[in-house]
């Protein structure tokens, strides 16, 4: 380079070194902000997807665990009787007793029953003030379908409790009525709620159904024409709702503009519905604080790259100056460099951080795809929890009369038993809790005698309260069978509950074993009536029961059970009377 008066370099040729830079320096911040900004929109909607996935999940399970109830129940001979005979009260009044049940035990909104004219005669809020008896809903969509085509779905506003909710309605017989039950979500919004991304649900029209925003219940997506609106009205199905369109402006992207701010609108359907849910990710923070970096960081490498172009063009004019000075100042530009570079491992340790977040998510979103199904087993649990429990209380009890006895051996005997039955209830407390943080477990090698043990110990009270006789015919050298000892003493409790239900005082009961190439069976046999042959054929089905208080759901949850285990459960009356259970497990 030439040199000017002085020996300074030729100030023309730092100016252009110097603007130069400047431009490079604008250009990286522009195409660096902007890039950043495309990752950051492209790793919000990713994101929003995963997180939209998720409450779809949830949404669904919640609505499928429901379904189910209507169509048990549409076969349930005590419904069509109560819809065959309106005016007798006491059939009437226990039907009242029975849906109130089961409103309260599977966690609904109200079940009720309309006879075939739309006339409410059997609710389960029959005690509430906005009870639905003597209601006419002749006028609801889903009452006309449900009488047309068998069953039918329908979403709308509660002319009697002003609350939304989902109606599910089933024919009952040739047309005697419908059952209907209404599923609220008012809990699912509230867990919408606590999280920062707005959620609504919409119908195949538009309008908003569900929400975590109040503001926006009954709004439109979009203006609705006339007819519609007038459709909407007349079937009362949103009340009074105006069904405005939301002040949402879409843009040319697909983003929503809400209230001066951008959003993502990830939108997906739910399954088996026709509705969507849209979940709304807001972009102003995250884009200014991605264009920023991105910006910082290009800069800051420009800087890096100047710099250096820098150093070779002093170098180039300093080539007769000392090495050692030489050698310092190319020490402190690499010091500078060194700094400067830390900026950007900063930047890498930032993108893992959110790689492992997102890892995370994933996992969260299997975790809850588990726990979607775990009410399906609460019924389970629920039943086997009083069996022990009850026989604790038997054991305080009993232990408080040898307490005022004074007989100490026998206070201790008790007080063993009660501790052997809180291990039990905390071993099947423990189970859901497992089923909640792993997942299904592996099954092991089960001592059907040890299983068979602990049944009996639950049942001991109730056993000498009968006065019945058991006789066990277990080989010494039965295999083992392939399980989990904790659900198979469920079956075994179940069976004997009802053997002793069915043949009363002075019960007797015979359970064997035997070994059968690679099975086990097991066989419960009892001296009572039977079963009568009007049961037998629907005896695995929900809410059949000869018991004047059972729910049905004991034979239920142990062939459940049973053939989760891969084995089989079937019964039959003997010839020389009583009932007869056998229960076939794989050999370990």
């Amino acid at each position: 380079m030439r040199r000017g008066a002085g020996g300074k370099p030729h100030r023309r040729e730092w100016l252009v070194f110097g603007l130069a830079g400047l431009l490079l320096l604008a250009a990286a911040a522009v195409f660096a902000g902007r890039e950043g900004a495309r990752r950051a929109l492209n790793d919000a909607a990713a994101d929003a997807q995963i997180a939209a996935r998720l409450k779809v999940a949830v949404l669904r399970a919640e609505i499928e665990k429901h379904r189910s109830l209507p169509v048990v129940l549409a076969e349930d001979p005590d419904v069509a009787a109560a819809l065959g005979a309106p005016g007798n009260d006491r059939l009437i009044e226990a039907m009242n007793r029975k849906l109130e049940s089961l409103s309260r035990d599977t966690r609904v909104g109200v079940i009720y029953l309309v006879d075939r004219t739309g006339l409410t005669v059997a609710a389960s809020n029959w005690r509430d003030d906005t009870s639905f008896v003597g209601q006419n809903y002749a006028f609801r969509p889903y009452f006309k379908s449900a009488i047309a085509e068998g069953a039918a779905e329908h979403f709308a506003l509660g002319t009697r409790s002003n609350r939304p909710g989902l109606y599910l309605a089933r024919k009952v017989g040739n047309g005697l009525g419908a059952v209907v039950i209404k599923v609220e979500f008012e809990a699912l919004e509230a867990e919408w709620a606590e999280d920062r991304d707005p959620v609504m649900v919409t119908d195949g029209k538009g309008v908003v159904l569900l929400t975590d925003r109040a503001d926006w219940r009954f709004q439109t997506l979009a203006p609705l024409d006339a007819d519609t609106i007038a459709a909407v009205r007349a079937s009362l199905q949103f009340g009074a709702a105006p069904l405005a369109p939301l002040a949402f402006e879409r843009l040319p992207d697909g983003q929503l503009r809400i209230g001066g701010s951008r959003h993502i609108d990830a939108v997906l359907p739910v399954p088996t519905t026709g509705w969507s849910l849209h979940l709304l990710r807001g972009l102003q923070p995250g884009l200014r604080q991605a264009e920023s970096g991105a910006a910082l960081t290009a800069g800051l490498a420009a800087a890096v790259l100047l710099a250096a172009a820098a150093v070779l063009l002093r170098r180039r004019h300093r080539a007769a100056e000392h090495r050692a000075e030489d050698a310092a100042r190319r020490q402190q530009l690499e010091a500078e460099v060194a700094a400067r570079t830390g900026d950007l491992t900063a930047a890498n340790g930032r993108l893992s951080a959110e790689i492992a977040e997102r890892q995370q998510l994933q996992d969260e979103l299997a975790q809850a795809n588990r726990l979607a199904i775990l009410g399906q087993i609460a019924a389970s649990v629920a039943h086997e929890i009083n069996q022990p429990v009850a026989a604790i209380r038997t054991y305080a009890d009993n232990a408080a009369v040898f307490l005022d006895r004074a007989e100490r051996e026998a206070v201790a005997a008790n007080l063993g038993q009660i501790a052997r039955l809180t291990d039990r209830v905390g071993a099947i407390t423990g189970q859901l809790r497992n089923f909640a943080r792993r997942g299904p477990r592996a099954s092991s090698a089960v001592d059907l005698a040890a299983v068979l043990d602990g049944a009996l110990l639950l049942l001991g009270p109730r056993l000498r309260r009968q006065g019945a006789v058991v006789q066990r015919a277990l080989p010494p050298g039965l295999p083992r069978v392939q399980g989990d000892p904790v659900r198979l003493e469920q079956v075994l409790v179940n069976l004997l509950q009802n053997a002793l239900d069915a043949a009363g005082e002075g019960a007797a009961i015979e359970i064997a074993g035997s070994a059968a190439g690679d099975e086990v069976v097991v066989t419960v046999a009892d001296n009572g009536p039977g079963i009568p042959p009007e049961v037998m054929t629907r005896l695995f089905t929900p809410f059949v029961t000869t018991k004047a208080a059972g729910l049905g759901l004991g034979l239920v949850i142990s062939g459940d059970i049973v053939k989760d285990l891969g084995g089989t459960l079937h019964a039959l009356n003997r010839p020389a009377g009583g009932a007869e259970f056998t229960l076939r497990l794989q050999r370990a």
